[in-house]
């Protein structure tokens, strides 16, 4: 006997930042509304085993270590590995718990019905979920996939050996270790070479590329690679790997120029690829890349009538801010409900290495590109008040310009980079021009305080020339 149909407006499959957005979207305009997701937790990956946890390992290591107060007050910790760890997987678990209880409790206060099990698409308007040995059909007018995404295992890597590791999995094999070689100079990469190396292990960084985060503009690539060497983190750029192996107690990578690296711990982060797999996306008609992501055009529509995509699954940028925002647009255009149409829709970077670094807007290398007639201003944060009060005076404030004056982007290296981008965030997206930073009044002492310093470097590129838009009595220093 076939599986009775239960009807909604609107199901969604997958309850990461993207599902759970489309979800409550929806729902918040009266629409009755199903989320699927086949784990037992809600989140995704950024609460499960990218953003949340990552971050709150981050934080943690930085304060059982006391990384940020050693050159300050000249104390060398003798630092009790083992209890240190036991810290950081108590509070990691606790934070996760917390912040999956959130999700259900947001979709609970806008009456969505969770659904625990795997999805299929099952014909026009149908979704069949099959949990326990048992199917349910759900009948809706759209379906949204938010499935997200996992990491890319390339071959030639023994997964199956204890020692190695992808993204998702490192964090339950965070344990006592000397050693660690982390392929993949990714945003990921990055992270978790930087918090171990917070940690006092000894990480050997591989990437294929020259450089590191090639999102960020050039400038600020440079100086993370400086900053993370000058932790003692080892840098191996522009170098492939040609083969990992065991070698007795220790996992043995070896370089393309021959080179062999032992460590105890190997973690592979090169990238990540969309969830599609299952659920019947091709016989539904709806298209794939050549990388395997779901295809969508700038309303989230897919090839296939009444079949939305938000997240990971399609593509790049793959940020959980970015998710969010393609989930309400994808639950808006599924179901004609009102939805603010900001004239772009781009998220700032963010990556919490350690120290953060941050972007938003055009990098000076794209500026050129672009044949953008610019200015660019820095301040360092060694010359700032309030990163010396705090010890950590690695990093800058970088604003490049227009002729004209307009703020074009703002590219940030320091220890709350990740906030204070939203400065300058604000002012690009509003058309804002950096004399406004100049005559801000910014506390003292503070992070944010750079921002002028950044903008009268900028405006001493004029070499002289006071153009028109500047006020009078914009001298500073």
């Amino acid at each position: 006997m076939p599986p009775s149909s239960d009807s909604f407006d609107l199901v969604v499959i997958g309850a990461g930042p993207a599902g759970e957005k489309a979800a409550a979207h929806a729902a918040y305009f009266g629409r009755r509304v199903a989320v699927v997701e086949r784990s037992d937790r809600l989140g995704g990956v950024v609460v499960n085993s990218g953003g949340v946890p990552t971050k709150t390992l981050r934080e943690t290591a930085l304060f059982v270590t006391g990384f940020r107060k050693r050159d300050i007050y000249g104390v060398s910790l003798q630092l009790d590995r083992s209890r240190a760890l036991a810290v950081l997987h108590e509070r990691t678990d606790r934070v996760m718990a917390e912040m999956e209880g959130h999700v259900r409790q947001n979709l609970h206060r806008h009456g969505v019905e969770v659904i625990h099990g795997r999805a299929h698409l099952a014909g026009s308007g149908h979704v069949a979920v099959s949990t326990d040995g048992s199917e349910r059909l759900l009948e809706a007018p759209a379906v949204v996939v938010a499935t997200g995404s996992r990491p890319v295992h390339p071959p030639g890597i023994p997964f199956d050996d204890p020692a190695v590791f992808d993204s998702d999995e490192l964090l339950a094999g965070v344990g006592d270790m000397e050693s660690m070689v982390v392929i993949g100079g990714g945003a990921i990469g990055c992270e978790y070479a930087s918090i171990l190396t917070a940690l006092g292990v000894g990480v050997t960084l591989v990437n294929a590329a020259p450089t590191l985060l090639p999102v960020l503009d050039s400038e600020m690539s440079s100086l993370l690679c400086e900053t993370f060497q000058s932790m003692g983190m080892r840098l191996c750029l522009g170098t492939r790997v040609a083969g990992v192996e065991r070698d007795g107690a220790h996992i043995v990578v070896t370089l393309s120029g021959g080179e062999r690296i032992g460590a105890d711990r190997l973690l592979v982060a090169v990238g990540r690829a969309g969830n599609t797999e299952g659920l019947g996306l091709e016989e539904a008609g709806v298209e794939l890349t050549d990388h395997g992501l779901i295809r969508v055009d700038a309303k989230q529509r897919t090839t296939a009538p009444g079949i939305y995509a938000a997240g990971d699954v399609t593509g790049p940028p793959a940020l959980a801010s970015a998710a969010a925002e393609e989930g309400r647009r994808a639950a808006s255009s599924a179901l004609r409900t009102p939805l603010h149409e900001a004239e772009s829709y781009r998220s700032p970077v963010g990556v919490y290495t350690v120290p953060e670094v941050a972007g938003y807007g055009l990098t000076e290398s794209e500026a050129v590109a672009q044949g953008i007639d610019h200015i660019v201003g820095r301040a360092r944060f060694a010359d700032n008040s309030r990163a010396n009060i705090a010890g950590s005076t690695e990093g800058m404030v970088k604003l490049v310009c227009g002729r004209d004056g307009r703020l074009l982007g703002v590219h940030i290296l320091g220890d709350i980079a990740a906030e204070l981008v939203h400065i300058g965030q604000a002012l690009v997206e509003h058309g804002g021009r950096v004399d406004y930073l100049l005559h801000a009044t910014f506390n003292v002492p503070t992070w944010s305080d750079a921002y002028g310093y950044a903008a009268f470097d900028a405006l001493r590129q004029l070499e002289g020339s006071t153009p028109p838009w500047l006020q009078a009595g914009s001298e500073a220093g």
